[in-house]
């Protein structure tokens, strides 16, 4: 459909006013620029122009139509104006076509013309441009390889060192190699190549180097046993010379260590002999050095290796960190150690050895280990070391061994103070181990004290001969002016053979405690105290333990415990020459403020006074013995007219055994004293447990029936008690002062064989009563008794005004006793 039909199909529009047309031209135009404008979209513009105002399209399509015809017009006047110039260039160019294919011709004819004539010399020139270029070539070929030749060498030079095991000076080589020479030639792939390899060959070499220090870590833990062997043999040797040393101080000689397992001088190691000349000779032939016994050339080269390629801390870390761990398997010892001192010493010498070494270390190198570090692990060690020793040390049973293991503490300490560690603590340990040195060497002294109170016989020293006297008296302080003053032999001693023996024995036991002391850097004075207090600890516990389990073994009998007072008498006498022994010894006067006493008198005393006892309680159990043979007839009419046979046994056996007493010597004052008194006691004790015999056998509750035959039996059996009282069986009572012992007995039987109740009744509670001791209570449980008797054996008594008499009286008798148990109880 042309334009035209469109516009005719389409309404008039309506008429707009003049300024409505301005606006309407000026938005068409604004449409148009934007439709001849190919870059923008034109949907929008056309929906712009139908959507505005209605019947737009219309005009829009008028006004389309009028620019179309506009620029119809223009296209025209312009090809009008161009197209006789159009014409004019075309016939100057069919002109020119002529002339210019006949220049073709010429020019082609000259160019085949040239290039045949310079053909040759395009030949020649390419020659000499090829040679030229080779020239070149060749100049700087020799340039860079004149570069590259000492690259190669450097590290031709690497991998000789390299096979050489010279890593220090192949890194140093590498190190030039990386700054110098690869930097000028780095363009090259070979140099590439080695610029790659050279941090593979460094970890080659740190892992070269590593390996060299682990098997230098295992070859020095090895080896520590004996570079500790050889520091403590010479510090031993420095101990051993130490008094020719104190006397070339004093005399002013010069003195030059004579060991140092580390190159280092120490100030108390050595021995220098110096003659007449002046010159000197060195006591020891050769001074070890730990060079001499361990090659610490690793450490140094795996130190410098690292340091070069500046990985030192992982070093000293690694290095630490391994000496860390190897001083803990050191440290933890065997368990069987505490059975021979060769176990101490091994475990002493690895110890030694181990901070000997890092002594070295760390003196050899700059820093490698620092004083902190090996402070610490000496720290570390010493307590480990304590408490290993303090635990073995508790299993040793052997005094000798614990006396040997004392000696290696001191030459441990010793060595390793020489380095500089300090060791108090060690010194200190030293007080532990003696304690457990005196326990076992209690423990050996008791089993010693044992054996000579089981082979002792218990009476006094026979002498036969003035050399025997002589070599008893050697043995113990023995001094009695009238045994010294008897010529005649033989002779006896009142103590018995385990006295002297008990004394030698403890001088014994103090050298064994002295020999702990020596090399312990301690004063006499406290030498002396722990003497002192070691031998009191022997005095007061185990011989007084020892004296204790011997009194009350069953086959010691009464001889035998007046043996023991006897012998403790005279150690308690020699207790003084003790003290003189030990202020011989440690040259300390007793007089010294703070000195110990020695507390032998009370172990002594009290041991005495055991015996004593001992012998009371068996004394007593004889007795008992005897009392229970009795077989008393209760229900007897009359008495037999004589005592029973067991009391004559027991008051036999009494005057026997009193007899001892008497063959103790009288010769001496403590001893007449002594024994006096024990006797005096003893007989009063068995008086007195006879009396509270025979007194509960007539009360026993089992008895239910006594006659008056039997009350007569009894009573003389009393009667020869009071005889043996009164017969002065032991010297020394005044008076009737053991008949005592029977008078509660006395009194009660001769109440019920006088029949006197009236007297006891009348009279009871009177200071001055005739029957004084006999209880209401007793008298009544005997009557009792008799009246039970009465009844059972007088069936026809009730026929006999007599017996009725008597019974009636014995049932009065009985109601009054009771009523005076009863006000006594109320």
């Amino acid at each position: 459909m042309s334009v035209d039909r469109v516009h005719a199909a389409l309404p008039d529009p309506p008429l707009q006013s003049e300024e409505e047309n301005r606006e309407e031209e000026k938005a068409f135009g604004n449409a148009f620029a934007e439709l001849e404008s190919v870059e923008l979209p034109l949907g929008t513009t056309l929906r712009s122009i139908y959507d505005d105002q209605p019947n737009a399209h219309k005009r829009f399509m008028e006004k389309l139509d009028a620019r179309i015809r506009n620029h119809d017009r223009e296209i025209e006047k312009m090809c009008n104006f161009h197209h006789q110039g159009f014409v004019d260039a075309i016939t100057e160019l069919l002109k020119v076509r002529a002339d210019a294919e006949k220049l073709m011709g010429q020019v082609t004819d000259t160019n085949r013309r040239l290039q045949e004539a310079g053909r040759e010399v395009t030949a020649q020139t390419e020659e000499v441009i090829r040679c030229r270029i080779q020239q070149r070539n060749m100049a700087t070929t020799v340039e860079k390889l004149q570069l590259c030749i000492p690259v190669l060498e450097m590290y031709s030079k690497l991998k000789e060192q390299l096979e050489s095991k010279r890593y220090y000076a192949a890194l140093k080589t590498m190190e030039q190699l990386e700054k110098v020479y690869i930097p000028r030639v780095s363009h090259y792939r070979f140099c590439q190549i080695m610029a790659e390899n050279l941090p593979r060959l460094r970890e080659e070499i740190k892992e070269i180097s590593m390996s060299d220090l682990k098997d230098f870590l295992e070859s020095i833990r090895k080896h520590s046993d004996k570079v500790g062997e050889t520091a403590m043999r010479q510090a031993q040797q420095h101990r051993t010379f130490n008094s020719a040393v104190a006397k070339q101080a004093s005399t002013g000689h010069y003195t030059k260590p004579m060991y140092s397992l580390n190159g280092r001088t120490h100030t108390h190691n050595g021995l220098m002999i110096e003659d007449d000349s002046g010159e000197e000779e060195e006591a020891d032939e050769e001074v070890l050095t730990a060079q001499d016994l361990v090659d610490f050339s690793p450490v140094y080269r795996c130190l410098h290796i690292y340091t070069v390629l500046g990985d030192r801390e992982t070093f000293e870390n690694y290095y630490r960190k391994q000496r860390k761990k190897q001083a803990r398997l050191v440290l933890q010892p065997q368990a069987n150690m505490h059975e021979t001192v060769e176990g101490y010493r091994r475990y002493f010498n690895q110890i030694v050895g181990f901070f000997v070494v890092e002594d070295h270390i760390l003196h050899a190198t700059q820093g490698l280990v620092t004083r902190a570090f090996t402070d610490e692990l000496w720290n570390m060690a010493l307590s480990k070391i304590i408490a290993v020793l303090r635990t073995h040390s508790s299993y040793c049973e052997d005094p000798d061994l614990v006396l040997e293991l004392k000696n290696l503490i001191v030459i441990f300490a010793d060595t390793l103070q020489g380095y500089g560690f300090p060791v108090n603590r060690l010194f200190d340990l030293l007080f532990e181990v003696r304690d457990q040195y005196n326990e076992t060497l209690l423990k050996k002294w008791a089993l010693v004290f044992r054996e000579i109170f089981e082979l002792d016989n218990y009476s006094p020293i026979p002498v036969e001969t003035e050399e025997e006297y002589k070599h008893v008296v050697s043995r113990f302080p023995f001094h009695d002016t009238e045994i010294e003053k008897q010529q005649d032999f033989p002779k006896k001693l009142p103590m018995s053979q385990s006295v002297p023996q008990i004394y030698t024995q403890v001088k014994e036991f103090i050298y064994a405690s002295l020999k702990f002391s020596e090399s312990l850097h301690r004063s006499s004075t406290e030498i002396d105290d722990m003497l002192r207090k070691s031998t009191n600890l022997l005095l007061t516990r185990t011989l007084s333990s020892c004296l204790q389990n011997l009194i009350k073994k069953p086959h010691i009998g009464l001889t035998e415990l007046v043996q023991i007072i006897i012998n403790t008498t005279h150690l308690e006498q020699a207790c003084r020459y003790l003290e003189e022994f030990i202020t011989n010894i440690t040259n300390v006067s007793p007089e010294t403020v703070h000195t110990t006493r020695l507390y032998g008198l009370s172990t002594f005393k009290d041991a005495r006074h055991a015996a004593e006892g001992e012998i009371y309680t068996k004394l007593n159990q004889k007795i008992d013995e005897f009392i229970q043979l009795a077989d008393y007839e209760w229900g007897m009419a009359e008495s037999d007219g004589r005592a029973s046979g067991y009391l004559m046994d027991l008051i036999n056996f009494l005057r026997s055994t009193f007899q001892v007493f008497t063959h103790l010597p009288n010769n001496n004052n403590d001893h007449a004293s002594m024994s006096g008194k024990v006797a005096q006691t003893a007989c009063m004790s068995a008086c007195k447990h006879l009396s509270t015999s025979l007194m509960q056998m007539l009360l026993d509750t089992e008895l239910k029936q006594i006659s008056m035959g039997a009350i007569q039996q009894f009573n003389l059996d009393v009667i020869q008690c009071e005889l043996f009282a009164s017969s002065e069986p032991v010297p020394g009572f005044q008076g009737d002062t053991l008949q005592l012992a029977f008078i509660d007995l006395r009194q009660l039987l001769d109440l019920f064989m006088v029949w006197d109740w009236s007297t006891y009744l009348a009279d009871y509670g009177q200071p001055t009563s005739k029957y004084l001791r006999v209880n209401p209570a007793t008298a009544l449980a005997l009557l009792e008794k008799m009246k039970d008797t009465s009844k059972k054996n007088n069936i026809f008594s009730q026929f006999r005004k007599n017996d009725r008499d008597k019974q009636k009286l014995i049932e009065t008798v009985v109601k009054q006793l009771r009523s005076l148990v009863n006000g006594m109880s109320s």
